[in-house]
């Protein structure tokens, strides 16, 4: 697994190279997932919004939304995951990765690590302290 891989929305991961985005769902997404029914993802070349569903995975532990940390023109759609979910379960990081999207949007590191800080109530904390000071 790469380096610069990045968790967001808790259960998927996305790493950047060269302007082109990588996603792939996380260990915690696949947590409770033992057997994987069907995978649908966007055709290429289709144009995505950043944080809107853009694709769904079917489990025997329900449905996850697989989404884009950015907007932008899907290049690449793993056509061996479509064929053959089960590698997701097996090689989630290499093998089992899901689209890759080009984008010329700057990550924003700080909006995606968001989700992951939801557990830190101190977050929370503060921001309710500024209302109440207003």
């Amino acid at each position: 697994m790469s380096e610069n891989v990045k968790n967001f929305m808790h259960y998927l991961w996305y790493s950047e190279q060269d302007g082109v985005i990588t996603i792939g769902i996380n260990e915690e997404g696949l947590e409770d997932i033992t057997e994987i029914n069907s995978i649908d993802l966007p055709q290429e070349q289709d144009e995505i919004d950043a944080d809107s569903p853009i694709g769904t995975l079917d489990s025997d532990d329900g449905q996850l939304d697989i989404f884009s940390p950015v907007k932008g023109t899907v290049i690449e759609v793993n056509s061996q995951v479509l064929e053959n979910p089960e590698i997701i379960l097996e090689d989630s990081y290499e093998e089992g990765w899901l689209l890759r999207i080009e984008t010329t949007e700057e990550l924003e590191d700080d909006d995606l690590d968001e989700d992951e800080d939801d557990e830190d109530d101190d977050l929370y904390d503060e921001e309710d302290e500024d209302s109440e000071e207003d």
